[in-house]
């Protein structure tokens, strides 16, 4: 019997780990289910999390604190983190925390993962409106789009590109963490971004889309997985920059001298939004054909042995790439 019951709690446990993980991503294996016992990965490994865990996480969350009118329980980190891309850190370390927690196991991690999940949690509230932003003068960045100012968008630095890291925080917090708190945030801040570009025109959107914006058309095509509401969908196409994504439709490389850093996370959100889209979708080949056409260009005429693919963080001219195989 006691065997039995062991075996019933192994299959559990092996199941919740892989339902997490598989909830998005259900062509990769869990982190967890990997331990690197040796080696220059493992010390690569080992390095993260030590690193990892030399940060404030209250020096990370001041930002958040201070837009939401909360008080700070410790001073803002310097650098970029006060010269109007305050808070984007906070979501990498947030992706970084569960990933890592993930792949070892490692409880300080999870501890400080569940802490700014927490925090999080705290300062959606006290905006009262389901946003979480760090970068300076938020509350009036929403208020200017929402009217249609998308002009807006130049008075500051990339702010939904900023954003973008805390929706991908949350989400890993979920996906790789497992902390169902954060599944809840993360959405209830895509609903409050459903509704900033509402009453936006297709115009409008792609003149605020000419700043860079990041990875946000794959995160609401994450929430569409979570979820199955269409709205979420809707959200992830109309964060498609017309600029790149007609053109790769078409199967033209108008990629020359482009801030790469731009233009990769778009990329990707084609994928995601093609990989999740029925392919009966009257768009699907659109995004399917705009995400294998950004791949082929970038990594058959863009890209060096070993492996990068732009010079100061933009894309070269293809014609002065040389291809050396067939």
């Amino acid at each position: 019997m006691k065997k039995k019951w062991i075996l019933l709690l192994l299959i559990t446990i092996s199941f919740t780990n892989l339902a997490a993980q598989d909830a998005l991503y259900p062509n990769t294996f869990p982190l967890g289910d990997v331990r690197i016992t040796a080696g220059p990965f493992k010390h690569a490994c080992d390095l993260n999390v030590k690193v990892l865990l030399q940060y404030d996480t209250d020096r990370l969350l001041a930002p958040f604190l201070r837009e939401a009118g909360l008080p700070k329980k410790a001073e803002t980190y310097g650098n970029w983190e006060k010269d109007g891309l305050d808070g984007h850190i906070g979501g990498h370390y947030l992706s970084a925390l569960a990933i890592h927690y993930a792949a070892t196991g490692n409880q300080e991690c999870k501890k400080r993962m569940d802490y700014m999940v927490s925090e999080f949690a705290r300062v959606q509230q006290a905006n009262d409106d389901g946003s979480i932003c760090g970068f300076p003068n938020s509350k009036k960045f929403a208020e200017e789009i929402r009217k249609g100012n998308v002009g807006i968008v130049w008075n500051y630095w990339v702010a939904w590109y900023n954003m973008h890291k805390t929706y991908a925080g949350l989400r890993d917090a979920w996906l790789y963490g497992k902390n169902e708190k954060a599944k809840k945030i993360f959405l209830k801040f895509c609903d409050w971004g459903v509704d900033v570009i509402s009453n936006l025109d297709d115009r409008q959107m792609e003149r605020m889309l000419d700043n860079e914006f990041g990875g946000m058309n794959e995160v609401y095509a994450d929430a569409w997985q979570m979820t199955g509401n269409p709205k979420y969908l809707d959200t992830a196409k109309r964060f498609s920059h017309k600029q790149i994504f007609d053109s790769m439709t078409r199967r033209i490389d108008n990629l020359d001298n482009k801030h790469a850093n731009t233009q990769v996370p778009k990329a990707v959100g084609y994928q995601r939004v093609a990989e999740l889209n029925s392919k009966t979708a009257s768009d699907y080949n659109e995004f399917m054909t705009a995400a294998e056409f950004f791949w082929e260009t970038v990594v058959f005429h863009r890209s060096l042995s070993l492996g990068g693919n732009s010079r100061g963080e933009h894309f070269p001219e293809a014609g002065k790439c040389v291809r050396l195989y067939a």
